[in-house]
């Protein structure tokens, strides 16, 4: 990156972080049990919910075991269920529309990272119907408070549930938009362990390796603040601990409570912190391939960690050990490179592949592009790259 570019990155970057005491932030309000959310909508005057899910949820019967709640208290709901893993422009102007035709009150996004940015989305488009997807795309374009929204995650992993973000597809061009607004959290997140039971163990892998890239990308990053840097640390012991357990017993409820407790707060560290080139990459290999979110960022993780070298071994070096993940008495570089491993033995122990496949080199320039436009100058990472220096991790991860 040429030096004029560094200079209006860093900049940026730096007042930003200036800004964040300044900035409305917050988290949802937490509660661990579905049963307890009819008497949350009651509270709020809410008779009528959009429910925003997907098909693999509906035939999973999670659908089900939330409708009955409700069916229980006589709370109407409308369901889309048309989400797709990487949601599209589409996804979102339809279920806005079965929102409005059903004279819905609140929103309710039942799923993982895909039904949550979808939904967030949707209640964007309902306030603020005068502008586009592609137009709220990027930093505070939605302004407006947006409908009840209430994340309750079938995984443990994007953090959606906490954040101010939603990522959208053009499929028209394959190109993601970004949407980063504050109205965008949701007001609750109903963290119950009951709803993730039945994940495949490569969705339990995935999922959790995506929890574990927030926090780490939040932690390295520049613009932390003691509670992100806390958060992170926190969500990173509780993945360290639990992640492998629930990869192998789906039914341990220990294991599932806590990793969607660590999803939570990564999620939160990362919504205020940032992310960095892991998530650029990998969102231009969704838009581009469909390529699952949190499998992306499980492979690239340790690619572009160590691809940082010395300028991210400090930090990594005291994730590492805050977390409990290694031990004290080695340098940092050592540590760090350590803690490297062990996301790569991670990964190899849960069957997450080192490569992926589906990648045409015709389509490298294209998605280096978009990942440079996603990165620069938001994202506060430890080392500046341009489109040209992003390249090579598609080559990297290229079967």
């Amino acid at each position: 990156m040429n030096i004029a570019k560094k200079a209006y990155c860093r900049g940026f970057q730096f007042c930003f972080k200036v800004a964040i005491p300044l900035l409305p932030y917050r988290i949802p309000k937490t509660r661990e049990s579905i049963s307890l959310l009819p008497a949350m909508l009651r509270r709020r005057g809410v008779d009528c919910v959009l429910i925003v899910t997907d098909k693999g949820i509906v035939k999973a019967g999670l659908l089900d075991i939330l409708t009955k709640v409700l069916d229980s208290d006589i709370i109407r709901y409308a369901v889309y269920d048309e989400t797709i893993p990487n949601p599209t422009i589409d996804n979102v102007e339809a279920a806005r529309a079965l929102y409005i035709e059903s004279h819905a009150q609140a929103i309710i996004a039942l799923g993982g990272g895909s039904a949550m940015d979808c939904a967030k989305a949707c209640g964007a488009r309902i306030v603020q119907p005068w502008m586009s997807v592609k137009q709220m795309g990027g930093i505070l374009k939605v302004f407006k408070k947006l409908p009840c929204l209430i994340a309750i995650p079938t995984t443990a992993g994007t953090g959606s549930e906490t954040t101010l973000a939603a990522v959208i597809t053009d499929a028209k061009t394959h190109h993601k938009v970004p949407i980063n607004s504050f109205p965008l959290i949701p007001r609750y997140a109903i963290l119950d362990y009951r709803l993730t039971t039945g994940l495949p163990k490569h969705i339990t892998s995935t999922t959790g390796m995506d929890a574990l890239t927030h926090a780490v990308e939040a932690y390295i990053g520049g613009s932390t603040t003691k509670d992100t840097r806390e958060n992170a640390i926190k969500a990173t012991r509780l993945i360290h601990q639990y992640l492998y357990r629930a990869y192998q017993d789906g039914t341990d409820a220990e294991a599932r409570q806590n990793m969607l407790h660590a999803a939570y707060y990564a999620g939160a560290a990362f919504s205020k912190s940032y992310v960095g080139y892991v998530h650029a990459v990998a969102h231009s290999l969704g838009g581009q391939y469909g390529t699952p979110h949190g499998l992306a960022n499980a492979v690239l993780l340790p690619i572009v960690l160590r691809e940082y070298g010395v300028f991210a071994h400090a930090k990594l070096a005291q994730m590492a050990r805050e977390a409990g993940v290694i031990g004290a008495g080695k340098s940092d570089e050592e540590t760090a490179n350590l803690f490297i491993d062990w996301i790569e033995e991670m990964n190899d122990k849960m069957g997450i592949p080192r490569k992926l496949s589906g990648i045409e080199e015709a389509d490298i320039e294209k998605m280096a592009e978009h990942a440079d436009a996603e990165a620069n100058p938001l994202y506060p990472v430890p080392v500046l790259m341009d489109k040209e220096e992003l390249k090579k991790f598609y080559h990297l991860v290229k079967e």
